[in-house]
């Protein structure tokens, strides 16, 4: 029900361009401390922008850091490329045979994947709930496995996420995990997508290697749903 509400609150808003918080409360008929939640998690994920009294929606550009986790996985996907390229060239560095590699749902773990395509260890098994790199698989050299999560799609982050994804996860080894986030502090690593967090804190705790791979617009900003402390990982491969 929550999700449906704050898809509507999302077409209302962008239909009158702002809105008060109490208008909200009186169109969908809840509390202010529900509206407030609400507005809370649409402003952390980027749908929406916080102004005096309420909220708007402003059209933003695909490259602007502080809405990447509103707009599409494709948009996505062009945004600082070649730091993900200069990223992945680093990382792939970490990977031995016979490794058997978590790859999470971001673009820039995607890039890495394109890298992974284009060496040729002799044993590597990647698990993902990635679509785009169940698809690239496709390139990758015969002798890699891959192993895809199902559950419920969800078209933002192209990815499988919920309880199924979690109980496959479950089955698994995973000796590497490489993962991205929203957001990096110098305490804690944090992500706007309440399910995605669910998922990457699982691998992290199966994980016996972490890697966390940002690049430069990610430090110094925090998402809406704690992932790990910086610490939890082993390493952190960026552009900078």
């Amino acid at each position: 029900m929550k999700k449906m509400r704050t898809y509507d609150i999302i077409d209302f808003v962008k239909t009158k361009k702002r809105a008060s918080l109490t208008e909200l409360m009186e169109k969908f008929g809840v509390s202010s401390a529900t509206i407030h939640r609400d507005v809370a998690e649409l402003v952390a994920s980027g749908h929406l922008e916080r102004i005096r009294g309420g909220v708007a929606f402003f059209p933003r550009s695909s490259n602007s850091a502080s809405s990447n986790s509103g707009i599409s996985y494709l948009d996505r996907a062009t945004v600082n490329l070649s730091a993900k390229k200069r990223i992945a060239a680093k990382a792939v560095e970490l990977v031995a045979d016979g490794d058997i590699l978590f790859l999470d749902s971001s673009t820039t773990t995607a890039a890495f994947a394109e890298e992974l395509a284009n060496r040729n260890f002799v044993n590597l098994t990647i698990v993902t709930n990635s679509v785009a790199i169940m698809e690239m698989f496709r390139k990758m050299p015969r002798n890699y496995v891959l192993i895809s999560l199902g559950g419920n799609y969800d078209p933002l982050l192209n990815s499988f996420l919920g309880s199924a994804a979690l109980r496959e996860l479950e089955r698994l080894t995973i000796t590497k995990a490489f993962l991205s986030s929203f957001g990096v502090t110098d305490k804690l690593v944090t992500t706007n997508h309440e399910h995605q967090a669910g998922l990457v804190t699982k691998v992290l705790d199966m994980a016996t290697k972490r890697f966390l791979l940002a690049d430069r617009s990610k430090f110094g900003r925090t998402g809406l749903y704690r992932l790990a402390t910086r610490a939890a990982f082993d390493g952190i491969v960026s552009d900078q």
